[in-house]
């Protein structure tokens, strides 16, 4: 066992302690001091009371970073567990459906001349008909695209609760 000398306020403390335990008593002491000193004028008569109070303070301290870590530190909600197969199953939605889309991209990018299915038109300036056919596409591929975006989002969600 060893003693460790803490000045506080005043007064000076003996402290007997467990051997290598000698800075670490002396940082705790000088803590104490800090807040005895933080008193000030508002002292009171009695030297235990001025301990007391200065006990209260670190006390508080305490308690504030308690809180402080159980906010940060709040255990995530249990998350059901995900089947794999619906896993694989989003996955290969999403990939038909990338493909679907890559497919009609292409098809709307090439010229009307090779296309056996889309009639050549002008697209700025076209007939009804060919306006109606322009907005059908541009419909379909804006639907392609909101399956294919609902869907990879499906898988996102699905793999963070994994």
């Amino acid at each position: 066992m060893s003693t460790v000398t803490l000045s506080i306020g005043p007064k000076s403390y003996q402290v007997a302690c467990a051997d290598g335990q000698e800075a670490h008593i002396k940082e705790l002491g000088a803590m104490i001091a800090e807040k005895y000193a933080q008193l000030g004028s508002a002292r009171a008569p009695l030297e235990a009371q001025n301990l007391l109070f200065a006990a209260l303070f670190m006390a508080d301290e305490l308690d504030q970073a308690k809180k402080r870590l159980n906010e940060v530190h709040e255990p995530a909600p249990a998350q059901e567990p995900v089947d794999p197969e619906a896993i694989a199953a989003l996955q290969n939605a999403i990939a038909a459906l990338e493909a679907d889309l890559s497919a009609a991209r292409e098809a709307a990018a090439r010229p009307a001349s090779q296309s056996a299915t889309v009639p050549q038109f002008d697209l700025f300036g076209g007939t009804p008909a060919a306006e109606a056919l322009t907005d059908e596409l541009a419909a379909r591929l804006e639907a392609l695209a909101g399956k294919a975006e609902a869907s990879a989002a499906a898988l996102e969600a699905a793999a963070a609760n994994a």
